[in-house]
């Protein structure tokens, strides 16, 4: 019988460029996660789509879920970088309260699976990405609250800042999780869609 080839592996990264093969491994990681779940995400599934040996991955990660902490907590920080220049921004209240869920709903969209594993991983499976969410995602939360309430300073809430905040995010949130897990579903245009459901948020959230 013929000899297998063996398995093709990506040559060795010099010296201090380590952390370009970091995010090739928590890029693979990513997609393995949404597409088996975490049980199925083994370390070797992991390695091999990156060409490293499981050894060579455990000097990058210690276990699998430091990776998918790794990969919820760069995406949390990323969308606390952009909801920050709408904090800082010059605009009444209400204003940026929209800005800052339309940069949540827009960040679900253009990150979809990192959106499925911080957000619709399993219980049993998202230690994770709950660890993340602990870590940087309720620190965001918390400055969207403030903004909230801004809002309800100047007189303009219909219920409490604590209802307000939580109905805004739940609105944001189940939009951005149906439209990536019903893709199949017969949408209308997204964006007619955000914004028809913001619209009715809004106005039955804040005073005119």
């Amino acid at each position: 019988m013929p000899a297998t080839a063996p398995r093709s592996r990506s040559r060795r990264k010099p010296k201090g460029e380590g952390h370009f093969r970091r995010e090739e491994i928590l890029t693979a990681a990513e997609g393995i996660f949404v597409d088996h779940g975490y049980e199925g995400a083994t370390i070797r599934k992991i390695a091999d789509a990156v060409g490293l040996s499981s050894t060579a991955l455990y000097m990058h990660f210690p276990d699998k879920a430091a990776i998918l902490h790794e990969i919820c907590k760069e995406a949390f920080q990323a969308l606390t970088r952009a909801q920050d220049v709408i904090m800082e921004a010059d605009l009444p209240p209400e204003q940026r309260l929209r800005r800052l869920i339309e940069s949540y709903i827009a960040f679900g969209f253009d990150n979809p699976n990192a959106y499925r594993l911080i957000y619709l991983t399993r219980p049993q499976e998202a230690e994770g990405a709950q660890s993340a969410a602990q870590e940087v995602g309720i620190g965001l939360f918390r400055a969207f609250e403030t903004v909230v309430r801004e809002v309800d300073a100047a007189g303009r809430l219909k219920v409490s800042p604590r209802t307000a905040a939580q109905v805004i995010w739940a609105g944001g949130h189940g939009v951005v999780s149906l439209l990536i897990t019903k893709p199949y579903f017969d949408w209308v245009e997204r964006e007619a869609l955000v914004k028809a459901m913001l619209d009715t948020v809004f106005d039955g959230l804040i005073r005119a």
